[in-house]
């Protein structure tokens, strides 16, 4: 019953945003028509992964040449203010993921231009902008608004004020936000992708943003486990990719 309840509340929310409807005809498809295609490949997946997976802190060191430790080291003060900041929020949104990994990325490429989808609490939002501030970058992010919880203003809560003056915020589905983000700019130093979890879903996100990352730019998905869209869509560019096991899922790196 709480399902249904959520669903129906969902799908009236929807209605009231004639700016999302777009987005309520590809989630009607997915769920009906295309329901089998979103976990495409998924064993084949999880074996090819596990058989490429090294830690986080052995991709770093190996990618970018920075020791992993030293982030929760410099930045741990601003890191405990963030969880509080979370576990005071009433709702419940996503995990942190591998922060160091974003970060260290940013910091390889001198990033002064970063692009995300997925938010939620904003943890790795903050990862970014930790780096780009120093350079005054900017981070452009796409984020569903969260249309069952009633949770919007909670978005992004664990971002420093201080930071958001070097963020872009675009709040709907992928399709609507990127063509937006890239009319404001065109070539990115990293892209993190963590938002539409389909095969489908990902295979577009994925041929859009890879084609704006520039030459020595870093690309990094996350639960690349779910379906066969990362490991197909490095396979089709002939991508050697690192794989990263995090908290019992997998992470895909590369550079460009």
């Amino acid at each position: 019953m709480n399902e249904i309840l959520r669903v129906l509340k969902t799908f009236l929310a929807y209605l009231k945003r004639p700016d999302l409807y777009p987005e309520l005809g590809r989630k009607i498809v997915k769920n009906t028509v295309n329901r089998g295609n979103a976990f495409k490949g998924k064993d084949k997946t999880n074996l090819w992964a596990a058989s490429k997976s090294i830690s986080q802190q052995e991709v770093i060191s190996q990618l970018f040449g920075y020791e992993m430790s030293t982030f929760k080291t410099v930045f741990q003060y601003i890191l405990k203010d963030s969880e509080q900041k979370e576990k005071d929020c009433p709702i419940k949104m996503g995990g942190a993921g591998a922060l160091e990994l974003i970060y260290f990325a940013c910091e390889f490429t001198k990033a002064q231009h970063v692009i995300e989808t997925g938010v939620a609490y904003g943890w790795s939002s903050l990862a970014a902008l930790l780096s780009l501030e120093k350079r005054n970058g900017a981070l452009y992010s796409s984020d569903m608004p969260y249309l069952a919880q009633d949770g919007d203003q909670y978005v992004g809560c664990v971002v420093p004020e201080n930071l958001k003056k070097n963020w872009k915020l675009f709040r709907f589905a992928d399709k609507e936000s990127l063509p937006k983000i890239f009319a404001e700019t065109t070539s990115f130093d990293v892209l993190h992708y963590d938002s539409d979890k389909s095969y489908n879903g990902r295979m577009w996100a994925y041929d859009e943003m890879y084609k704006r990352l520039r030459k020595g730019g870093v690309f990094i998905s996350d639960d690349i486990g779910d379906n066969s869209a990362y490991q197909d869509f490095c396979e089709k560019n002939n991508i050697d990719t690192k794989v990263v096991e995090f908290e019992g899922k997998y992470v895909g790196i590369f550079i460009k």
